[in-house]
């Protein structure tokens, strides 16, 4: 899946809210039947920049 989260103008903590919006999203529209991790692994990239990976656990346990 992919989706914007932001643009180049946004703050760091912006970039942070909507990720982690996201998420919460994603995680809540996880099927019931679903087991196991639903969401494995992410990442952050740019348009044309390489992705910088990101620990799902650390998203939704609101580290940063």
């Amino acid at each position: 899946m992919q989706a914007g989260v932001g643009k180049a103008s946004f703050t760091e903590v912006q970039l942070v809210e909507n990720i982690r919006a996201l998420v919460d999203a994603v995680m809540k529209a996880k099927p019931s039947g679903a087991k196991g991790t639903f969401l494995k692994r992410m990442a952050v990239a740019s348009t044309m920049g390489p992705g910088v990976k990101i620990e799902p656990t650390s998203v939704a346990a609101g580290v940063h």
